[in-house]
């Protein structure tokens, strides 16, 4: 364990954070804003510069750490721990958690600025940050889950920020029930690799990985018993399909919305939704151990990249538009960990959360800058009134869509390369998802940056003429931000009374300092990250039966050669030409998006109510679990529990007691005659058969 490494700069790193929401939470209100505020900065901003000295470690001195920091309980031979592995993947975790949301908490100075509930957001999400860093810092499962569940509660309590404002209410309701399901299975898995492996550490679990591979679980549906560890690995990534918002339990990531701009770049960067994909990573040493777990990962991270992209392209709002994006960039990452790529998936993770963090800080600006209208139709030409939002939003589009040389090239053409060298099932459907992607990617990316920032300037005018006029569904609730709570931007719904202006430096400055990465991590770190050691002990894969990492090592080299390459390859001109097209459709020809919607009404239908998935969650499960208790309760509860056992043997016991009542009545003379008549019926019993001898019977 190197001095570099020591428990209490570890302890530091999640704790300062805490520290900061403990102050801004029970003391924002007498210390004031900027001092609440500062502590919180102060406390995230302790916990990146000590995530980057421990990354320098890493690299440089090989550091590593993985120790106890408390024991709270034995139960049997299961201990219950507190304790942290650092290695290459959770101290360039660390970094990307601190760093992103370091630029958030500046950001939020400005976006928030007359906002009620200050100091409460400031809580919120330096607590956020502290959930994050105790889930990426774990090692071992009751840690993990204890991030895992705490990330969820603040995601609860930031999207429902606005708790005065019933969408916000119901947008953080159906996180918390949504993710209620993936937690159950992730449970169950941790529940199964418990009970058989007898340890919740990660170094122990892993160690043990061979022996579980050899058991097996009864199969309820046939005869050839389950593979326990198959049955575990799937049940952990069904946690990460909820946190990771993949297909079919992503419906609660769109609505997330309704939280202010600063978290939804938070939850959608760094924190929340890469916590699935960092857990399959971590457990990696596990998930090689099955490729049937590793074929459903891939198919599920599949559809999710393909058919979230496709909603992207009609969404008017553009938190909206960014939001399926990251939806479509987790299913990318999710296919990358079922090709056994998990490098490239956390390569993946970390420059998407850069751009992304970027693009969804520049949406706020043009939000504060259109005085809080986010309808792109509403925009246009704001690039001569707000350049540095321009330039940076510019940069941000380019690295999400994987132009050459950006951030987002290396990861994600690094991606769909593994996909084309993997022989896992479903790997066929994957490479085409992934491919068809990069075009929709760059259309609905380069349709929202058209539509905001060139052509015709409609915030003086009427909406976008190419669009159909009738807003749909969601642009009846397009979010804005502060009406909850700032009375004064009431009057700033329809920003044609406005004109757009760029926002203040403590908005800008983050952008500037997104951008860099955004730009140039890929090209610096594509080479140690992929095909170096720098995650040589902290992932695993059996290169004997999954190879693709072994091709892509093969075609590497370098850079700036694989920058050149990409000119030349296919999705390199896929994107290229849903730019163009998006310029065509929006630019030169804005007739076009209307005759197609007019022409494909029901495709528009069914992308317009998201697949009808949540049409089918509301009226089928929703309902179905309704009537379902409903029945348990009548049925159950009230019929037989009540109506039977317990109100049924009261009314027997008083149907007895009122015969017997009936039969005391007090009078001496009465009771004679019973007594005689109960010996005439003794005698009668004991004679009888004498009578039956007398008589000749």
């Amino acid at each position: 364990m190197s001095a570099q490494l020591s428990q209490t700069t570890l302890l530091a790193v999640p704790f300062a954070p805490l520290v900061g929401c403990l102050i801004a939470g029970f003391f924002g209100n007498k210390i004031g804003r900027r001092a609440t505020h500062t502590a919180a900065i102060l406390g995230v901003l302790v916990a990146f510069v000590l995530s980057a000295l421990t990354l320098k470690s890493v690299i440089n001195d090989g550091a590593r750490f993985n120790a106890t920091i408390y024991e709270w309980m034995v139960l049997g031979g299961l201990k219950m721990e507190i304790g942290f592995l650092v290695d290459g993947l959770t101290a360039m975790m660390m970094c990307v958690v601190t760093f992103v949301s370091l630029m958030v908490h500046t950001y939020t100075i400005g976006y928030m600025e007359h906002e009620d509930g200050y100091q409460r957001f400031f809580s919120y999400i330096s607590l956020f940050t502290f959930a994050m860093l105790m889930l990426v810092m774990s090692n071992n499962m009751l840690q993990l889950f204890f991030g895992w569940e705490a990330v969820g509660l603040v995601s609860y309590l930031l999207i429902g920020f606005y708790y005065s404002k019933p969408t916000a209410i119901a947008a953080n309701m159906k996180a918390f029930l949504v993710n209620r399901v993936g937690d159950f299975g992730f449970i169950l898995g941790i529940g199964l690799i418990v009970a058989y492996g007898g340890t919740l550490n990660y170094t122990e679990v892993f160690a043990k990985g061979p022996e579980l591979a050899k058991l097996t679980l009864p199969n309820p549906f046939g005869s050839a018993d389950w593979m326990l560890v198959t049955v575990a690995c799937i049940c952990l990534f069904i946690g990460a399909m909820g946190k990771s918002a993949q297909f079919p339990l992503h419906v609660w990531l769109p609505d997330s919305m309704e939280g202010p701009t600063p978290i939804s770049a938070l939850i959608h960067a760094a924190t929340m939704v890469t916590a699935g994909i960092f857990m399959v990573a971590r457990m990696s040493p596990l998930f090689e151990l099955s490729d049937t777990a590793l074929s459903f990962i891939l198919v599920i991270g599949s559809i999710t990249a393909l058919f979230m992209g496709f909603l992207g392209i009609i969404q008017n709002d553009i938190k909206r538009v960014v939001a399926y994006s990251t939806l479509s960039q987790l299913g990318y990452m999710t296919v990358a960990l079922g090709a056994s790529a998990y490098s490239v998936a956390v390569f993946h993770l970390m420059t998407h959360a850069f751009f992304k963090a970027l693009l969804f800080l520049a949406a706020g600006s043009v939000i504060i800058g259109m005085h809080h209208d986010q309808d792109i139709r509403n925009m246009g030409g704001l690039r001569k009134y707000m350049p540095i939002t321009w330039i940076t939003a510019l940069l941000g589009s380019l690295a999400l869509i994987g132009t050459p040389l950006f951030s987002g090239f290396y990861s994600k053409d690094s991606i769909i390369e593994a996909l084309h060298a993997t022989h896992i099932a479903g790997a066929g459907f994957a490479y085409f998802a992934a491919m068809a992607g990069v075009f929709i990617t760059a259309f609905y990316s380069f349709r929202m940056y058209f539509l905001v920032f060139h052509g015709q300037e409609r915030f003086h005018h009427k909406p976008f003429p190419g669009e159909h006029d009738a807003h749909d569904k969601h642009d009846k609730q397009v979010e804005h931000d502060s009406r909850a709570n700032h009375a004064n931007h009431d009057s700033h719904t329809h920003a044609e009374a406005h004109t757009p202006h760029e926002s203040p430096w403590v908005i800008t400055m983050p952008l500037l300092l997104l951008a860099v990465p955004s730009v140039v991590i890929g090209f610096m770190t594509v080479g140690p990250m992929l095909f170096g050691d720098f995650f040589k002990d902290a992932i695993v894969v059996d290169s004997l039966r999954h190879h693709a990492m072994d091709e892509l090592a093969k075609e590497f080299h370098g850079a700036a050669a694989m920058a050149l390459h990409g000119l030349t390859a296919p999705p390199f001109w896929l994107a290229v030409s849903g730019v163009l097209m998006a310029y065509v459709f929006y630019m030169v020809k804005p007739e076009i998006p209307a005759a197609i919607q007019a022409r494909f009404g029901f495709i528009y239908r069914l992308l317009d109510n998201k697949y009808y998935l949540d049409w089918f969650n509301e009226h089928v499960i929703a309902k179905g679990a309704r009537m379902l208790g409903q029945g348990l309760w009548k049925g159950g509860d009230v019929g037989l529990i009540d109506g039977v056992v317990i109100n049924g043997s009261a009314r027997l016991v008083g149907g007895v007691s009122a015969v017997v009542r009936r039969v005391q009545t007090g009078y001496l003379y009465w009771y004679a005659l019973v007594m005689i008549l109960g010996v005439m019926g003794l005698m009668t019993w004991q004679l009888w058969p004498y009578l039956g001898v007398l008589t000749g019977r």
